[in-house]
């Protein structure tokens, strides 16, 4: 037995370190350190309750947003406040903004570069690919980078700025929007749409969203040359280096659902797994286990009742990162777990056949990319400038409350508690921290950890692309991931 480490990891938002345990070839364990520790769960204690609309952005400059408006649903469960129509769709749509621009970040500068490495350099795919999708040299990049840019201006217009917008409060969006702005809106998604539809797919995107089975799938992939539009090159490289067998996980997936309108979640919150489908939420069932973490030793507990006490050495612990589990079992979350959750039938048949693995997970990120941005053109459609946008009330003298959502990357958790109008208790609960997990009390590895057993890597295997491409199907951001 022998031990690989790899690390720090560049191309991910923060810090990460990965132990591989090897038997020849193959990994039989791998160990995921977060290595940076934060401290924004206690920051917050004894501030005012409104200042966690403040500092809550700063976790995350990609995922600012996210961030913001768990925080914005812990206080309004907290207050007992429901946002108007207007505030609904202007929250909808700062989120949809980001997240959609993160799942497109994610696939041309984090996911894609990795196939055009020299390690590679002999497959008869290679030269057309390191052309579009070299790290900063690629066409591909050049062209995202404009059409992200040009995207993100709805941000401006919804919310002021990005990242770090303040305009999302307990009650809606403190930033109207104006007739001659909502025109802008529509304008900006047209653009992107245009983008997707000549670069990302080569296809409209009602059709990709009108894709059911696996043999359309392949019958609309086989319509045109396989340099046709990004997914198909994907597509492609997916049967070349059998990216359906790699980094499969637990295969058990958890979304807080999303995109709140009236009642109705866009993505319904639940759980799936093969065999048995999809399953109720029940958020009492989440708990943190801090056995393999830096972290004061204590049971597992739910998030209300836990705490965030580091220490600087620990038997045993190997992270700063918790462990979240629902009713004790690991779960994996992001693109693929909404999809499954939401009743994908596409992705439903793929999981079913692949589970959760590299392809799934890449191709799930794109289907979503395809499906949102047509529903934020109706919920810009469905804005009405004349009515309000935000609602207020004073804050109790004691509150508790959740805001739970899903940012790009997965499921997102703020729970808060209140004392005569500051904070006494917040704790969060980031996608990668259930992704990337330690081992919990009864030895279960995470996400990311069972996904890695059992590959087998290429001679040397210091620095192996085929880690790369499992880590980076996961697409981690380790500064939210501790706090």
């Amino acid at each position: 037995m022998s031990r690989i480490l790899l690390g720090p990891i560049n191309r991910v938002e923060g810090d990460l370190d990965i132990s591989l345990d090897m038997q020849g070839q193959e990994v039989k364990a791998a160990q995921v350190n977060s290595t940076l520790y934060r401290g924004f769960e206690q920051i917050l204690v004894g501030k005012p309750a409104l200042d966690a609309l403040v500092y809550t952005p700063r976790i995350c400059g990609i995922c600012s947003v996210s961030q913001s408006y768990a925080s914005a649903l812990a206080l309004a469960d907290a207050l007992q406040l429901q946002a108007p129509r207007n505030g609904e769709l202007c929250r909808n749509l700062m989120l949809a903004n980001e997240s959609v621009t993160d799942l497109f970040t994610h696939f041309y500068l984090f996911f894609m570069p990795d196939f055009a490495r020299s390690h590679y350099a002999q497959a008869s795919w290679y030269p057309a690919i390191a052309q579009r999708f070299q790290a900063v040299k690629g066409e591909a990049a050049k062209e995202a980078l404009k059409a992200r840019a040009e995207f993100l201006h709805l941000m401006g217009l919804l919310g002021g700025k990005w990242p770090h917008t303040l305009s999302l409060q307990p009650g809606g969006s403190s930033k109207p929007v104006k007739p001659q702005e909502r025109l802008k809106l529509l304008s900006l998604l047209q653009n992107f749409r245009q983008f997707l539809e000549k670069h990302t797919f080569a296809a409209p995107l009602e059709t990709l969203n009108s894709l059911e089975t696996p043999e359309q799938l392949e019958a609309w992939r086989r319509s045109a040359d396989w340099q046709q539009g990004d997914l198909r090159r994907f597509l492609h490289l997916s049967d070349a280096l059998n990216l359906q067998q790699l980094g499969r996980a637990t295969d058990h997936f958890l979304s807080y659902g999303n995109f709140p309108l009236q009642g109705q979640k866009y993505f319904p919150a639940g759980s799936w797994q093969p065999g048995v489908g999809v399953q109720p939420l029940d958020p009492e069932q989440i708990t943190e286990d801090v056995t393999s973490a830096w972290m004061a030793a204590d049971q597992a507990r739910h998030p209300f009742e836990g705490q965030t006490q580091p220490v600087v050495e620990k038997d045993g612990a190997y992270s700063w990162c918790k462990a979240p589990r629902l009713q004790g079992q690991v779960m994996e979350t992001g693109a693929l777990a909404r999809a499954l959750v939401k009743g994908h039938p596409l992705l439903t048949r793929l999981v079913e056949t692949w589970g959760g693995c590299v392809y799934t997970r890449i191709l799930a990120r794109l289907l979503e990319i395809a499906a949102l941005v047509p529903e934020m053109e109706r919920w810009a459609k469905a804005l009405r400038p004349d009515e309000p946008f935000c609602n207020h009330q004073e804050l109790p003298d004691q509150a508790q409350g959740v805001g739970m959502l899903e940012a790009a990357r997965g499921s997102l958790g703020h729970w808060i508690r209140l004392e005569k109008g500051r904070i006494s208790h917040y704790q969060i609960i980031a996608p990668t921290t259930w992704n990337f997990s330690p081992r919990d009390a009864q030895g279960q590895p995470g996400a990311l950890e069972q996904a890695l057993a059992g590959t087998r890597l290429e001679e040397g295997g210091g620095d192996s692309v085929v880690v790369q491409h499992i880590l980076r199907s996961f697409d981690p951001c380790m500064v939210c991931t501790v706090h």
